[in-house]
Formats: structure tokens, sequence, C-alpha cells
């Protein structure tokens, strides 16, 4: 049995993306800065709808900057939040993606490691609270 993945739709090509799909993919492009639209996207686009529910949540949170908006934690930090999620989650398309993305912003070998041993660290810790089911003792102020 192979190893390699076969998705369960078609993609759209950009060349047959038309209306809402083709807006949204020039926007993908140039808010990644990036001269093609990723896989991803190309899958979500065979249901329009949902793939401008995922950009527009996605744009908004991961490049408020593209929406005139400074966002309250800086593009390395969300994507490393990304990269923890997504290998946590064994998501290893995303893992790659946001891998490329941290690459991109400077982020070092070291770095990335240390962001994953973290993410590895607080998966042990939280099954080993919940596995004793352990009351939570330190509480945070009640905010405003």
């Amino acid at each position: 049995m192979s190893s390699e993945r076969v998705a369960t739709v078609r993609p759209i090509e950009e060349s047959q993306a038309s209306g809402k799909v083709a807006e949204i993919f020039a926007d993908i492009r140039r808010t990644k800065n990036i001269d093609f639209v990723p896989l991803f996207w190309r899958t979500l686009a065979v249901n329009a709808l949902e793939l401008e529910l995922v950009w527009t949540s996605l744009k908004r949170l991961m490049h408020p900057e593209a929406e005139g908006r400074e966002g309250l934690l800086d593009a390395k930090t969300r994507e490393i939040i990304a990269l923890v999620v997504s290998a946590t989650n064994g998501c290893s398309y995303c893992v790659n993606s946001h891998t490329t993305a941290l690459r991109k912003l400077g982020l070092s070998t070291a770095a990335l490691g240390e962001a994953l041993a973290i993410a590895g660290l607080f998966n042990m810790t939280n099954a080993l609270a919940e596995g004793f089911q352990i009351a939570p003792d330190v509480l945070p102020p009640l905010a405003d």
C-alpha cells in the first residue's frame, strides 16, 4: 500500500477559477506575497462559500496588516501558534506550510525545535493533568 495521500476531490486549477473563486485566489497571492495558489486553497475552492469563509477568517487572524489593522500578536508568534497546533493535530500539510512561513520570517531551526518541544511538553503535561483529573488551583485574576 502506498503512503502517498490521495485527494478526495479534484482541486480547482488557477486557470479554471472564475468569479468569487478567482477573486479569492488573487487575494491569496497578493496577501501572502506568493506567485501561486497553494493546493489547500485550490481544494477548498470546490465549495466557493467554504473557501471564502476559511480565507476570510484566516486573513483576518493571520494577516491583519492586509486589512489595515495591527495584530495584537506579531507575525512570528501567530505562525508559531499555527505550527505547533498543526503539529499537535498531525497535519503535515500545515506543518510544512507554517514552517515555510516561519523560515521566511527568519526563524532559526533551533527556534523551530524549541517551539515544537514546548508544544510536546504541554501535550504531555495536559494529558497528565487530565489523566489525574487535577482540579485547577492556579487561577488567573478575573478580567474587567
